[in-house]
């Protein structure tokens, strides 16, 4: 029988066997550790998005966890499948005895809500009027789609390809992006929360008014990116390397570790933090006020000149 203490050995067994933390194994699905505690303890349970980005960290199969999870999950996708070829079908045939207007209104109200999407091309996607929450999403394509205005709440989103999207004015909260590419992407006005952003490629990238709060960015590629406006709050910057012009940005509260700025021009660029010392400038060029920000961080200056 499927029990929460169940569940919960087996989550701490895999998770000793890999020698990680309950709250290194927290960081890395972007919750707090005494959520994994209950788990360990039998007092709740993962979801199913959560089970597949656990069973990835731990190194397992959904097997691992039980012979009637896999029965459930098997069936999920077995549904989810149905939706992807019930889309593909309308995108190509005109049911019989509906109105052209009818179906197009229909055609526009996608719902990939609560999906379990694997090795889908969805590139060019179009209309999904926020519907786009709490889904699985691998090894998916969707370059050149039209990701904006959208609220992406809790998705767990590894090895898709979005290169050339337009993701402006969307929210992304509380969800996981791992070795995602976002080339020549549009994030204008963007809004990051609660989540974490791990081995992304972001390669020219437009981050003008983004807003990268309360979650967590490490080891990604953001060269060539353009940084105007870009906001980041209460945010652990890991293994990061800034280039180009910095103008206008901010960084309140944010936990830098093997972060570099290098050839880069920092222009009334706003640092409040208790300290800077972690923080490494090569090359760099700062206008006077960014100078003084730093200075009062106690940053090392010996990389930027005025």
């Amino acid at each position: 029988m499927l029990t929460t203490m169940f569940i919960g050995n087996k989550i701490a067994e895999a998770r000793k066997r890999i020698n990680i933390s309950q709250s290194r194994l927290a960081e890395r699905l972007f919750i707090s550790s005494q959520a994994v505690g209950k788990w360990e303890r039998g007092e709740s349970m993962p979801d199913i998005i959560t089970f597949n980005r656990l069973a990835e960290i731990l190194g397992v199969d959904l097997n691992y966890f039980s012979e009637s999870f896999k029965s459930a999950a098997t069936e999920y996708d077995s549904n989810q499948m149905a939706t992807v070829e019930s889309m593909v079908k309308q995108s190509d045939e005109l049911p019989s005895g509906r109105h052209p207007d009818s179906y197009r209104e229909k055609k526009l109200s996608w719902d990939m809500s609560r999906g379990n999407w694997v090795d889908a091309d969805f590139s060019g996607l179009k209309n999904l009027h926020e519907k786009f929450s709490s889904s699985n999403m691998q090894r998916c394509l969707f370059i050149g789609s039209d990701m904006s205005g959208l609220l992406l709440k809790s998705n767990n989103v590894d090895s898709c390809d979005f290169s050339g999207s337009n993701f402006s004015r969307s929210h992304i909260q509380n969800s996981n992006l791992a070795n995602n590419l976002f080339k020549d992407c549009s994030l204008k006005e963007t809004e990051f929360s609660e989540s974490y952003i791990l081995g992304c490629d972001f390669t020219s990238a437009d981050f003008t008014g983004v807003v990268v709060k309360s979650g967590g960015l490490e080891k990604n590629t953001i060269t060539n990116a353009v940084w105007n406006r870009t906001s980041f709050i209460d945010t652990q910057l890991t293994n990061i390397v800034f280039t180009g012009t910095l103008e206008d940005c901010y960084f309140e509260n944010c936990a830098f570790t093997r972060v570099t700025f290098q050839n880069a021009t920092l222009i009334n660029t706003f640092f409040k933090n208790k300290s800077l010392k972690r923080i490494r400038f090569i090359d760099c060029k700062a206008d006077r006020m960014t100078y003084e920000f730093l200075k009062n961080g106690k940053a090392d200056l010996t990389g930027i000149t005025l």
